[in-house]
């Protein structure tokens, strides 16, 4: 199964599927935790004991998802040691930094709360538990907004620099890096999914609570809290989206043209493929559907900008390859001596390219004598597999207009309040369930996939930041974490699953004393 794989490919797979069991669990938490805090704040509104309730059950649902999403979380951090030393050798000073701040800001936050939340409903008054529900809901926040911090400066590596001396690239500007405008727009497109994920997951039980007539009046609640804010939040994800998207343009031009099969650069304003067969050998597509204009003007915000073709993207990446080769062997020269100012001259020259010409290392340990022929394979490692990206890419983007329509139409059935007269819209909501899921997923792949063939953009080639490990090594531990998150996954199914069936009655209506 594994024998065509090499050592990079199966530590790229491990962490690409350890990443995806975790990410089943992050955007629910996320959205759940929001929906927590507006359910409660109602509650202490109004004192109705049935927001109370609403609160503790979706609480006690959003706690085992919590729960597995810690399992499946910790152990991703552990393979930047294990699986991607070099990584964390080049870049530790950066990357570690966002991680530990994560960790104390927001991971040891979230800890203290959930148990505040589970065990304070006795020992607090209503407004302090309200301000645990809203800490909570803000630490699940500021931890995704480290991590996609962390991971918005591998696409777009700003406010760092390679040091001569210590060989590793280090932190020089906190503060670019913090409002890297990558960063700002992946961080609320992201939770903005996470929030449509858990408003789905409650539309969805709610609804099979009112086709089984039980808990009506919960469900109806239920939902009308959860179709406001999955509206709202279809909308933020569709929109912040599209500046994901621009921000894109600007910084991985590449990505973009793999995304949209554009092989060739077109005259501006550039068409939109709605449909197409993509052919990587040929480099063109089969079978095309187009809107003349759009992609160009949503990419650019202009009509006189161009988006470069993958042809033309893989010719410019031949003379960036060059200056990296001359600031690879600058760097050499500099090893050996310290004080040579012709060697530092040329390296500060050319070293915004030294990444690409360590796409060269793939090929050759000796820099200095390289092929025009090794250097236009280098070049070519450049363009990712496109149809992947092509198809994945609109896997999101339709599944994403799908769920906006599909709470649209349920908030208008929320004005009228007619949810229990309309059994089709109840019944679709199983159908639309994993929807976000899958859309989530897809915008992952094509975010990292997309960079490929970097670790970190322009910066480090995934090839040298994998650790030396043999096959056999790789294949036991993916095995592993297979085995052990589809253990994982099974038992929150299960619990998750015995929980709805009982429902809300398993906490009381009854007023506090």
């Amino acid at each position: 199964m594994f024998e065509s794989l090499t050592a990079v490919q199966l530590a790229r797979l491990q962490f690409g599927v350890t990443a995806m069991y975790h990410f089943l669990f992050v955007p629910l938490t996320l959205g759940l935790s929001f929906l927590l805090a507006i359910m409660e704040s109602i509650y202490v509104m109004t004192r109705k004991p049935i927001w109370k309730q609403m609160t503790q059950f979706w609480g006690l649902l959003f706690g085992i998802n919590f729960a597995m999403g810690v399992a499946t979380g910790i152990t991703m951090e552990f393979q930047f040691g294990t699986n991607w030393a070099y990584y964390s050798h080049y870049v530790g000073d950066i990357f570690g930094s966002l991680l530990a701040i994560e960790g104390l800001m927001a991971f040891f936050l979230e800890a203290t709360l959930i148990g505040l939340f589970f065990f304070g409903w006795t020992k607090l008054s209503r407004q302090a538990h309200l301000c645990v529900t809203w800490g909570l809901a803000l630490g699940t926040n500021f931890s995704a907004l480290w991590i996609l911090i962390a991971n918005a400066w591998m696409q777009y590596p700003v406010g760092s620099t390679f040091n001569v001396e210590t060989l590793r690239m280090e932190l020089t500007n906190f503060y670019e890096i913090f409002f890297n405008p990558v960063a700002q727009s992946k961080f609320v497109h992201t939770v903005s999914a996470g929030y449509v994920t858990g408003a789905m997951f409650v539309m969805a039980i709610s609804a099979w609570y009112l086709l089984k007539k039980r808990h009506v009046e919960f469900a109806k609640r239920s939902m009308t809290v959860a179709v406001s804010f999955g509206l709202a939040s279809a909308l933020s994800v569709i929109v912040l989206g599209d500046e994901s998207g621009y921000t894109s343009s600007q910084n991985q031009k590449m990505k973009i043209a793999a995304m949209e099969a554009i092989w060739h650069t077109e005259k501006a304003p550039a068409s939109l493929l709605l449909f197409a067969i993509p052919d990587q050998e040929k480099r063109e597509n089969r079978l095309e559907v187009k809107l003349p204009y759009l992609l160009g003007i949503i990419a650019t915000r202009s009509f006189s900008a161009e988006i470069p073709g993958i042809t033309e993207l893989e010719a410019l990446a031949i003379p960036r390859i060059r200056n990296g080769q001359k600031a690879y062997l600058a760097l050499q020269e500099l090893r050996k001596n310290r004080t040579s100012k012709s060697a530092l001259e040329e390296f500060e020259k050319y070293k915004d390219d030294l990444g690409y010409g360590l796409l060269l290392k793939k090929y050759t340990s000796n820099l200095s004598q390289v092929s025009e022929d090794t250097i236009k394979q280098a070049a070519h490692d450049t363009v990712p597999n496109v149809m992947p990206l092509f198809i994945l890419f609109r896997v999101m983007v339709v599944f994403g207009f799908i769920l906006l329509a599909y709470f649209s139409l349920g908030f208008w059935h929320s004005i009228k309040r007619r949810f229990e007269k309309h059994p089709w819209y109840l019944r679709s909501s199983f159908v639309v369930l994993p929807l976000p899921w899958i859309a989530i997923m897809s915008g992952w792949f094509v975010a990292e996939y997309g960079r490929q063939p970097w670790a970190i953009e322009g910066v480090l080639p995934t090839f040298m930041a994998a650790s030396n490990l043999d096959k056999s090594s790789l294949v036991i531990s993916l095995s592993m974490f297979v085995l052990f998150y589809s253990i994982l996954l099974v038992f929150d199914v299960i619990l998750l699953k015995k929980y709805i069936k009982v429902g809300p009655d398993i906490f009381s209506q009854a007023k506090e004393t």
